[in-house]
């Protein structure tokens, strides 16, 4: 059994194409339903905590289901827990073309939580079983690549779908299509790695290698329950508490983009395909630039990159309603983007170099359940600011303090997790 993704190249070409399809089911839900709130599905002009609600039911069910996927991988296996996820999709296209109220998008909001937290997490865990310690960097990046091209793709498309087909009927479509593949991909194409896993946990039985010494916190069991990998990643490390809390607040960047970008754009004149490009050049900076960070953070290391990234997302996220025009707010958002691409992979990456093999894919979910509730919270977040300061720019300002603060406590209580670049000693 060999690590490295071009002893595996067919498997991690198998995951990329799965998060691909992930990031578009995600996609199809982020342009045309915020837009046509008002015009399709009955949210009053003004009612933010409403608008936000199908995010924030999606953020806390998504941040569960990211908690319990990686317990599960490790007894039932990475592919079952992916193929359950696509099948729990399979309702979303046809609630979201027939919805009578929002309430039925909340609902298919809610399922579409249950998919990403299982899928999106398994295509993650499952590559990095399959590669060494030398390119997780580069295995999460080309993952998270793949998974925000895939969201951005979703935007542009939906926003023409919508306007030659209908909005309904243009979200049935793509969506059917998607989640169809998907699912038959993950039953006849994608390999269980479980065994690489158990490969690896028995080569750290036997001692680490002398080129790779990563900084495993102390103090921890061969096999932690649930109530001490959850001390451990919330609390006990303060490492793992850094990374965590990073996670949960730059989601909320992604709750502002997803529930407030449209609705902002679409009041100032922008129709849905533009909308579609401008959201999409977020999207495509994010997943394009991955490629590139995560294999930075391999090299130079992910401390200051993690760091930065949320600064710079944060000033994208200022800068956007300080100006007009399509041109300045794609800029922003291509600022954002970048920013987030220098965070996004390396964050994951930096989990997995301090987490032991035999329970990476719990601090995995762990982790990703802290990065997700940010959905729900920055959501609830991003109404409140909205509906105290009575309009929708107060939200922006909320994101960009809370994205700068967030940065400065990831400084000073982290450190750099590279095994290679700061070695246990």
């Amino acid at each position: 059994m060999q690590f490295g993704i071009r002893a595996n190249l067919a498997q991690v070409l198998q995951q990329l194409l799965q998060v691909l399809l992930v990031g578009m089911t995600i996609g199809m839900m982020r342009n045309v339903v915020p837009a046509l709130a008002e015009s399709e599905f009955g949210v009053q002009r003004g009612s933010f905590m409403l608008l936000v609600a199908f995010v924030v039911a999606f953020g806390f069910v998504k941040g569960a289901m990211n908690f319990v996927a990686g317990r599960l991988a490790e007894k039932l296996g990475r592919r079952r827990v992916l193929l359950l996820g696509w099948l729990v999709a399979l309702p979303i296209p046809p609630l979201v073309a027939f919805a009578p109220s929002w309430s039925w998008i909340v609902l298919a909001t809610i399922l579409l939580g249950v998919n990403q937290g299982l899928t999106w997490s398994m295509t993650q865990t499952a590559k990095l079983d399959l590669t060494r310690p030398d390119q997780r960097g580069l295995v999460i990046g080309l993952n998270e690549f793949s998974g925000y091209v895939g969201v951005a793709l979703a935007a542009v498309i939906t926003g023409y779908a919508a306007s030659s087909l209908g909005p309904r009927s243009g979200l049935l479509w793509f969506g059917a299509i998607v989640i169809g593949l998907a699912t038959l991909l993950a039953w006849l194409a994608v390999a269980e790695t479980l065994p690489w896993s158990q490969a690896e946990t028995r080569q750290a039985a036997a001692g680490p290698s002398a080129e790779f010494r990563p900084r495993y916190p102390q103090g921890v069991s061969g096999t932690p329950g649930t109530g001490e990998m959850f001390a451990l990643m919330t609390w006990r490390d303060r490492r793992m508490a850094a990374l965590c809390q990073a996670g949960l607040v730059e989601k909320f960047v992604d709750a502002l983009v997803w529930a407030f970008w449209p609705l902002y754009l679409h009041q100032r004149g922008v129709d849905l395909p533009g909308i579609g490009w401008i959201v999409g050049v977020y999207g495509f900076t994010w997943g394009a630039a991955q490629f590139f960070t995560g294999k930075a953070s391999d090299r130079f290391g992910r401390h200051l990159l993690n760091a930065w990234g949320m600064w710079l997302c944060g000033a994208g996220v200022a800068l956007f309603p300080l100006g007009s025009g399509s041109l300045w707010w794609s800029l922003a958002a291509a600022l954002a983007g970048f920013g987030m691409a220098m965070l996004y992979p390396n964050l994951s990456a930096a989990v997995a170099d301090i987490a032991h093999p035999s329970w990476r894919a719990s601090a995995i979910g762990i982790y990703r359940f802290w990065r997700d509730l940010g959905y729900g919270i920055g959501a609830l977040g991003l109404g409140i600011a909205a509906t105290l300061g009575g309009r929708l720019e107060t939200a922006f300002w909320f994101v960009a303090v809370a994205m700068l603060a967030s940065g400065a406590v990831l400084y000073r209580w982290g450190e750099e997790t590279h095994p290679r670049i700061n070695p246990a000693t």
